[in-house]
This record gives structure tokens, C-alpha cells and sequence, in this order.
């Protein structure tokens, strides 16, 4: 049995009483329906009465929409559950990614690259207040791996830092912002990211560390933030083999299981040495860092078998709770295992109020959703964009550039996939152009030749777009040189890197020894890899309007640089610092 009154749950008799008796109330089906998070795919309300009617799920999860059709689902589906739902978001920038109109305040990695602390809690809190108003209770944030490997792109942006220091003082001060509201926190992902280059979207990817150094990094961040009160841990689909050889004597190579999968790990690591009582899920069970493990109808029960109490997205519903159903009735899933899970899950509703909290009050009024986007959470994320937009490296002597002396610019853009928000990746583009043009500069944007051609032009390839861009006359017709590069996209490549528009492409930084250039990234910070050449390197986080307008400022002199860089940005490489 579960200790419910102990962290992370702290719950008093009567919330104990609940959980137990109303796991009792529940029929064979509903304790299985409980284990399992829903993607809602559709907002249709025919959809949703069949996936709560049908699978009776504990929580939900929802494809990103505009704030007020986000929350009116929520607030059907809460009405027509039996039991209050876990409703999940993926704030790890602030409202932005949870929804179209949520404010994007700051990554991790920006959160980190400033001495100021309070920028992370700021990011919580935002995080916290716009999610809440929607009727999200739980935040799958923070993260909390570690970004050794500055080839791994995937937490390149998404961690705080390169340091255990750094990722456990921002990680609890997001906790603290955060848990203002009325909200639940994951930290993942477990037992660590950002050893391995890859991405476990498409691949395994394993944390390859010693017992003593994981101990000494990633173990010291999962120990003090589970002692801090985090209430739920998302297991990545990551293995540990050195881990799993400690908590399983002589277990082979091919044994060797991603985390989420992987008994010895959870119950023996997390709950056993590191003592964590609090709820565990798996990260999405669609990636092939799980799908590649074992057969399908194989995991589903293992990963709950292994210590996983919630099980993240059905792949095909009625499949996936079918194999969950088998798994219980052949005892792969203990009696004992699965009550407590539901303990857990319950549990964690309980630790919410949601027991408590009267069907009409779990979702705010339409009213609640002013606070999303709002100017004041706009102006927190232009202050943290000015504290944090960093000067990588300015070694020829080019800052600042002012239209009194380089009025002429050409500006390329440079960008990667679409990611799962649905952003359009090359938007940047033009709030570069309109944020150069109103510092008074003359502004020339750089088109390929596809876009060239897609705009009509005929008889244009990238042949004759190099011969017309890099050519002697460049610096006649242009007195600086400003790349903007928003490379960002996970989940297709194991690893991601610029991708020119063409073989020897116009746009790679040819002109480094012509005019003034100055390379900013609006994402990834390991670009130095592809364009050493460049001189001037200005890190400005993301993509946003407050983030290009500070980067802007700061090139023009306006405003000074305050951010600051760990050494991933040098990629190991000889040649990045020159």
C-alpha cells in the first residue's frame, strides 16, 4: 500500500478515505481505463464521450488549438468523467506550445543563461497562470536533464544547462512558479537525456554513465528535486546500462531495456535508492525508443509491470486496452502493482483538490482565459529576452552595427522543421526584416532558388543564384551581412543540424570576408559547428518578437548584452572560437 500521507501526496485521513473507496467503486475496466493518458486528437464532443465511455481514461493530454476551444473541451470532458481527470499540458516555455495564443516566455536553456534565478520562477509561474485558466491541473515540465553532449539537440534548448547546479537551482525555482497555481509538476526525463547525441523520438538513446557519475549528476538532481516535493516523474524511453547492471547482476547487453520498460531502474533505483513515492509515467508511448523495445501487445502491460503507474497515449485504443487487460488477467500486472497505481493516480488527484472541487469549478469561466498572452506576460518575456539575448563571440570587432554606417543589409534566414506545435518555422523571417527596418536600416532579404521559383521566376536555379549572389560586387550593393537561423524540429532526425537550401548554398556565410556579418541564432546553440567562419555569434533563445527585437537592439548598441553561455557553444571543435 501506498503511503499517501507522505510526499508528494501529503493527503490527510478523509483524502485517503476518498482514494480508497473510490477505487473500490471502480469496475475492471475503469481501473484499467485509469492508467492510461489520452492524446485528444479532436475536440469533437462524439469523440470525447467515446474515449471516456469507451476507455475510461485517468488523464488527458490535447493537440494544440486557441485557448478558448482548449478550455471548453476541457470543460466537457471534466463534466462526463466519473472520476476527475489528470488534464496534462507541455508548458516547458510558458503558455506557448499549450496553446496557439499562450506566451512564449523563455526556453530552459534561456532560463539558465543569466545569473537572475527569478527568470525561471517568472517562466513557471506563466507556465502555471495560462495553463490553469485553460483547466490544466498537470504541467509536464520541468526538465531536468542535463545537456553534456552539445551534438544532442533534442534538450539542446530544453535543459537549463550543462551543469547538475544550474538544472536543479532552475528547476526548482520553475517548481516554485508553477505550483502558485493549482498545478502538478513531471520532471523528466528519467533517468536522463543529453549523454547520447540521439534523439529517442526515433531511436533508443542511452545515459552510457558510471553508477558513480550518474550518482554524482543526473542522481543529484533527481534526489534533491524529489526531496523538494515534485509530485510525478516521466520516464524517458532512454536506457541505462550501467544502472541496470547495479540493480540486475548479470543482466546482458540485449536485456537491456529503456527506462520505461526496465524494473530494475524504476523500482530499484527510483522508488528503492533514490526513494521517490510520487506518480510515474512514461514519456509518449508512440516513440521508437519504445515501439523498437518488444512487440506492442508486449509493453503495454511490462511498462506498468516495471514501475510506470500511467501509461502516455494509446497508439490504438482499443488495442492498447486490450493488451492492457490481458496483461492484468495473465499476472504480468500484479493485483498488488496495479492497486498501486491507482493509488498513485488517485492519489495525485487528491493532492489537487479535485475530490473536493465541485464538477462546475474544475474548469475557470471563459473569463479566466484574459490572462493568456497578456501584455504583462508579454513584458516579463521582453525583460527576460533583454537579459538573456547573449554575445557568443564578436572577434573581428563588428558590434555595433548602426544604419548611420552599414544602412544596407542583407539578411538570409535559415530555418529546420516544423515542430509539434504546428509553428510556422520561417515567420521569423519577416519580424528580422520589420525589427531591422524600424532601427532604420535598408533591408534586402536573400531568396532561394526554390523560392524564387515558387514565387513564378522561371529559368532559375541555384547555379544561377550563386553566380547572381557571390559575385565582386557584393559589397557595392551591401554594407552588412545578418543570418537569422531558427533550426529547431525534433522527432525526424536523430540528431539536427543546418540544412542548406542547396549543394554550396548562396546563403552559407561565403561573405564573411566582404562585408560585416553577424550569424543569430534564434534556437539551437551549437551552430559554430556549420558557420566558424563567422565572426559575430549572437544567441538570442527563440524565435519570438521580444527575443529578435532585444537581439536587434543589442547589434545596433542600444541596449547591452547580459546573457550567458556555457561551453557547448564552442562544439568541441577547433576553429569555433576564432
Amino acid at each position: 500500500m501506498v503511503d499517501l500521507s507522505a510526499k508528494p501526496f501529503t493527503l490527510d485521513a478523509t483524502a485517503i478515505a476518498w482514494v480508497h473507496s473510490t477505487i473500490a467503486t471502480l469496475t475492471a475496466d475503469e481501473k484499467i481505463g485509469q492508467l492510461f493518458i489520452n492524446l485528444n486528437t479532436s475536440f469533437a464532443p462524439e469523440y470525447l464521450d467515446t474515449v471516456l465511455d469507451r476507455y475510461h481514461v485517468g488523464g488527458m493530454r490535447y493537440m494544440g488549438s486557441d485557448s478558448r476551444t482548449v478550455q471548453d473541451h476541457i470543460r466537457h470532458v471534466q463534466s462526463r468523467s466519473k472520476v476527475p481527470l489528470l488534464i496534462a499540458s507541455n508548458p516547458e516555455m510558458g503558455g506557448f506550445g499549450s496553446i496557439d495564443d499562450g506566451t512564449l516566455v523563455s526556453t530552459h536553456l534561456q532560463a539558465g543563461s543569466h545569473p537572475d534565478r527569478s527568470i525561471a520562477r517568472d517562466m513557471g509561474r506563466i507556465s502555471g497562470v495560462e495553463t490553469s485558466a485553460l483547466g490544466c491541473n498537470w504541467a509536464f515540465a520541468p526538465i531536468v536533464d542535463i545537456h553534456y553532449n552539445w551534438r544532442n539537440t533534442v534538450i539542446s534548448t530544453r535543459a537549463f544547462g550543462n551543469t547538475p547546479e544550474i538544472v536543479i537551482e532552475r528547476a526548482k525555482e520553475y517548481f516554485d512558479g508553477l505550483t502558485e497555481s493549482n498545478m502538478a509538476a513531471a520532471m523528466k526525463h528519467f533517468p536522463g537525456d543529453g549523454i547520447d547525441e540521439r534523439d529517442q523520438h526515433v531511436v533508443t538513446s542511452y545515459n552510457t554513465l558510471s553508477v558513480d557519475d550518474w550518482n554524482a549528476s543526473y542522481g543529484r538532481v533527481y534526489r534533491e528535486l524529489i526531496d523538494y516535493g515534485v509530485q510525478s516523474v516521466m520516464v524517458g524511453h532512454i536506457g541505462a546500462p550501467e544502472l541496470s547492471r547495479k540493480f540486475r547482476p548479470g543482466i546482458t547487453d540485449a536485456e537491456i531495456m529503456p527506462a520505461t520498460l526496465a524494473p530494475e531502474l524504476l523500482q530499484g533505483l527510483l522508488r528503492g535508492e533514490l526513494g521517490f513515492n510520487g506518480l510515474i509515467l512514461t514519456d509518449a508511448s508512440m516513440m521508437v525508443g519504445m515501439t523498437q523495445a518488444m512487440p506492442r501487445r508486449d509493453a503495454v502491460p511490462a511498462a506498468v509491470a516495471a514501475g510506470c503507474d500511467m501509461f502516455l497515449f494509446f497508439r490504438d485504443p482499443a488495442e492498447d486496452f486490450e493488451y492492457m487487460r490481458q496483461g492484468i488477467r495473465s499476472g504480468v500486472i500484479t493485483p498488488e502493482r496495479l492497486q498501486e497505481a491507482l493509488e498513485r493516480i488517485l492519489g495525485l488527484k487528491a493532492s489537487l483538490g479535485l475530490h473536493t472541487t465541485p464538477r462546475e469549478h474544475l474548469v475557470p469561466e471563459p473569463a479566466a482565459l484574459a490572462v493568456i498572452g497578456s501584455p504583462a506576460h508579454h513584458a516579463v518575456a521582453a525583460a527576460i529576452a533583454d537579459k538573456t539575448v547573449t554575445l557568443v563571440k564578436d572577434t573581428a570587432g563588428t558590434l555595433p552595427l548602426r544604419p548611420e554606417t552599414h544602412r544596407r543589409i542583407r539578411l538570409y534566414g535559415v530555418s529546420g522543421a516544423a515542430d509539434f506545435t504546428g509553428t510556422d518555422p520561417n515567420s521569423f523571417l519577416q519580424i528580422a526584416r520589420d525589427e531591422l527596418e524600424q532601427a532604420g536600416f535598408e533591408v534586402h532579404v536573400f531568396k532561394d532558388a526554390a523560392q524564387r521559383k515558387a514565387e513564378g521566376e522561371e529559368n532559375v536555379y541555384f547555379h544561377t543564384v550563386m553566380s547572381e549572389e557571390a559575385n565582386g560586387g557584393y559589397a557595392d550593393k551591401y554594407d552588412a551581412a545578418i543570418m537569422f537561423a531558427n533550426v529547431a524540429g525534433f522527432a525526424q532526425e536523430a540528431s539536427v543540424r543546418i540544412r542548406w537550401s542547396t549543394p554550396m548554398a548562396s546563403e552559407i556565410p561565403w561573405y564573411v570576408t566582404e562585408v560585416p556579418t553577424v550569424f543569430v541564432s534564434l534556437n539551437q546553440p551549437n551552430h559554430l559547428i556549420d558557420v566558424p567562419m563567422v565572426k559575430t555569434v549572437v544567441h538570442a533563445h527563440n524565435p519570438s518578437r521580444e527575443a529578435i527585437h532585444a537581439a536587434v537592439q543589442k547589434i545596433i548598441g542600444a541596449s547591452e548584452f547580459q546573457g550567458t553561455f556555457n561551453d557547448n557553444v564552442w562544439c568541441d571543435t577547433w576553429g569555433t572560437r576564432l
